[in-house]
């Protein structure tokens, strides 16, 4: 006999979005409508007396872990009601075990992802069946502690004389069941030969691979309700586990897989139906963020598409993990309508007896050596940028750099760069490139930045002028401060670069790589070597300077 489907939360929640009183996505919908199809199809039972013991346990047992709602009971929200039944109800009518074993579980962040699934972790501990092992599993320790933690708080909170359980530094524990949980990272040796009956696995976007997951799955091999949650928001990852799996999800989603593993997937998806939307219908945020305005704060939303709008980083980052949107780690850093804008016509006379600050970018053979110097007068906030460029005969006679622009013959006639004899760029001429400023328009560097490629020679020099210098490392977390203030400043025309053509190149040929952590890097252009970016990575070098020095400098230039 087939349950009253009309009085589950399963159907409440489909008909709440019916109504209009909850937005969701097009995603959401149709897997809402497929399982209450499912429901009805022989092959499977509906019982929901195991998630309403959960739920029940949930709402009156656990208490929140995190500031504003620290300490409150758990009041379950109606879309955490459906998916808590859909994942315990559903059984397959042959065996009567349970039918999900892969929940992917994609929701944007600060939607009480890890609350919902700490509570469900400690129904598994203490209502679960006896002996079960149970992992909180991520990337590293710090990323799987985020849940165990969670799990803990709410325990001490249920338990806080650890009558009835209790943790030491391996795992927590239930006395009545002899349950435990325990947590593994993928950096984690020895994670084959468990025996794992629920996993939750956060962060599943920064996976490149399935090695965290796949010793999880193989250890539940032998296991009649294995569960696996898949916990995570969109990343930056590219062709990485997460996007792997969301392809196997939605053509579970859209009926393209119906084989004995698409059956045992349940593919709980949280998306947007379009970018578009995002920026156009504010109450289409909902889409992806179903506790907004109850946990999730609109005006936060606002605050970050605001912010997106005026920076690239800010906008891959707002889309990926407040939208899930995917968003590739690698995209074009700037338009050419950014840097390109009209200035006012300057030479370097006009700085007579000032202070600079400088940055090269050195290359011995192969790339353009560059070196650049920043003016700035009292009272304007424009950067003014001043600029040269080396090159090697050779480079010119074997160089495939003129299908992506290239002027070299040209950009050197005109005085931008200086071609070297042989094959490499002698680095002390950049130093006396420096001097030939002072010598010449008496603009005295302050610091010069440099990377510590190729540096010998350039700093032997720049020692004997008295000139100082100080490294930058060319990584993400030096250069993702600078790069950012960058573009800031071409947005708002403070950077006045002379209309220098090897600058506009470098410009165009630069892309934007993110991380997780909001961290960017400037790369070429679809990662093509013709495409020089040396221009760019020494304006990012110079603004990192000046970032350090800023006070100093503008006291000189003042």
């Amino acid at each position: 006999m087939k349950p009253d489907l009309g009085k589950t939360n399963l159907y409440r929640y489909r008909e709440a979005i019916d109504r209009g009183d909850i937005v969701a996505g097009a995603e959401m919908t149709a897997l809402l409508d497929k399982l209450l199809a499912e429901a009805r199809d022989p092959e499977f039972l509906y019982d929901t007396a195991e998630a309403d013991r959960r739920m029940h346990f949930m709402e009156n047992c656990i208490r929140l872990t995190k500031s504003p709602f620290y300490g409150q009971p758990m009041t379950l929200a109606l879309w955490q009601r459906a998916f808590i039944e859909a994942v315990y109800s559903f059984k397959m009518s042959e065996t009567g075990f349970d039918r999900f074993q892969l929940i992917l579980f994609l929701i944007a962040r600060k939607n009480t992802k890890s609350e919902t699934c700490s509570a469900l972790a400690n129904t598994d501990l203490i209502l679960g069946p006896a002996g079960s092992d149970i992992v909180c599993a991520s990337n590293d320790y710090e990323q799987s502690d985020i849940v165990y933690e969670s799990v803990d708080t709410m325990r001490r909170l249920m338990d806080p004389e650890s009558r009835d359980t209790w943790r030491n530094q391996k795992c927590i524990k239930c006395f009545a069941t002899d349950s435990k949980i325990f947590k593994m990272s993928e950096r984690m040796k020895n994670k084959e030969g468990r025996n794992i009956d629920v996993a939750y696995v956060d962060e599943a976007h920064e996976m490149r691979d399935n090695s965290t997951v796949k010793p999880i799955e193989q250890s539940q091999s032998v296991k009649d309700n294995p569960k696996l949650f898949v916990l995570t928001t969109e990343g930056f990852v590219n062709d990485g586990y997460l996007d792997r799996l969301l392809v196997t999800a939605r053509a579970v989603l859209n009926g393209e897989d119906d084989g004995p593993a698409a059956k045992r997937m349940l593919p709980w998806l949280y998306t947007q139906d379009s970018e578009q939307e995002v920026w156009q219908d504010p109450r289409s945020w909902e889409k992806s963020n179903p506790m907004l305005g109850t946990v999730k704060k609109r005006e936060y939303l606002e605050m970050q598409l605001d912010k997106a709008r005026k920076s690239k980083a800010d906008r891959m980052y707002v889309l990926a993990k407040d939208f899930n949107i995917k968003q590739s780690n690698v995209q074009a850093w700037m338009d050419a309508g950014q840097y390109g804008y009209p200035t006012e016509r300057w030479a370097l006379d006009d700085f007579r007896g000032a202070f600079c600050i400088g940055a090269v970018d050195l290359a011995e053979t192969t790339d353009l050596t560059n070196a650049k110097i920043l003016l700035m007068r009292p009272g304007d906030p424009v950067k003014y940028v001043h600029s040269h460029y080396w090159i090697p005969q050779s480079k010119l006679e074997r160089s495939s750099d003129e299908t992506s622009g290239a002027d070299y013959v040209g950009w050197a006639d005109d005085g931008w760069i200086t071609i070297t004899e042989g094959n490499d760029v002698d680095l002390s001429v950049v130093a006396d490139w420096f001097y030939g400023l002072f010598d010449e328009y008496e603009i005295r560097l302050y610091v010069c930045g440099y990377d510590q490629k190729f540096a010998k020679t350039f700093l032997r020099r720049m020692e004997e002028y008295g000139f100082d210098t100080e490294m930058i490392l060319q990584n993400k977390y030096v250069l993702s401060q600078p790069m950012k203030l960058v573009e800031a400043d071409f947005l708002d025309r403070l950077i006045d670069y002379g209309g220098n053509p090897v600058d506009e190149w470098c410009l165009g040929n630069t892309a934007m790589k993110i991380d997780d952590r909001r961290n960017v890097m400037p790369v070429k252009v679809g990662g093509h070597d013709g495409r020089r970016i040396d221009g760019a990575v020494t304006l990012i070098d110079l603004y990192e300077v000046y970032r350090r020095y800023r006070t100093e400098f503008k006291q000189m230039v003042g």
